[in-house]
């Protein structure tokens, strides 16, 4: 039923181009397929793949509605997909310290734009160009290419990094230092990938455990403490 939902949509603002240009590559093949190819069973089988992939471009980039979860304490998942790690870190580029990691990893058919997980102030953003290993991989965090996010809310900072994979070759972040941002509004979007980290404090109550299945903005991740 979740699923269903997620098909009354919008196509996200930073796609159009990609989708444009796959739409004109599988339209030349299937012309080709019809014009070029004489018998048409066989021109009518290799025309299913691009116009599969036609359909699936405008899937992939889709912008559900989503219904934020309330609370000022009540952090939400920046991204659809699996809970892959949750465990105590030392987070040096922002925290400066030891916190909570709950991390998401998304695959192929998750919605793959991000959503802010509080309400409150962006206190930093920075790009760090890398590498395009697996995902899921520990040290991908690190050495990817990834956005990292700070937001401040009135129960404390909440910290996430935007993280490409294998296939995802552009992330779009709108964090602005100094700008003010609410829950469960768009914050960005990882075209063809991959994972979000997420830094809390300490003392934050996680709510996920490690292979659950979360919705962003509908997902609660934690509740932070004064």
């Amino acid at each position: 039923m979740a699923l269903f939902f997620d098909f009354y949509m919008i196509i996200h603002k930073d796609c159009y181009g990609t989708i444009l240009l796959v739409w004109l590559i599988c339209g030349a093949l299937v012309f080709t397929f019809l014009r070029f190819i004489p018998w048409p069973v066989i021109s009518y089988i290799l025309c299913m793949l691009p116009m599969f992939m036609m359909g699936f471009v405008l899937f992939f980039f889709r912008v559900p509605k989503r219904i934020s979860i309330d609370g000022e304490n009540v952090v939400t998942s920046v991204a659809d997909g699996q809970v892959c790690v949750i465990e105590k870190v030392y987070e040096p580029e922002y925290v400066k310290g030891e916190c909570m990691q709950v991390s998401v990893y998304m695959d192929f058919f998750n919605v793959h734009v991000n959503f802010w997980p509080v309400s409150g102030e962006v206190t930093y953003y920075k790009y760090h160009p890398g590498k395009y290993m697996l995902a899921f991989l520990p040290k991908a965090s690190e050495l990817n290419e990834h956005t990292s996010v700070g937001i401040r809310s009135s129960f404390g900072d909440v910290f996430f990094k935007q993280i490409a994979g294998t296939f995802a070759r552009r992330i779009v972040c709108y964090a602005k230092p100094g700008s003010q941002e609410m829950k469960g509004t768009q914050c960005g979007i990882i075209k063809f990938g991959s994972r979000i980290d997420m830094y809390l404090p300490l003392d934050a109550d996680i709510k996920v455990e490690i292979g659950d299945c979360v919705r962003a903005s509908e997902t609660v991740i934690a509740e932070l403490k004064r």
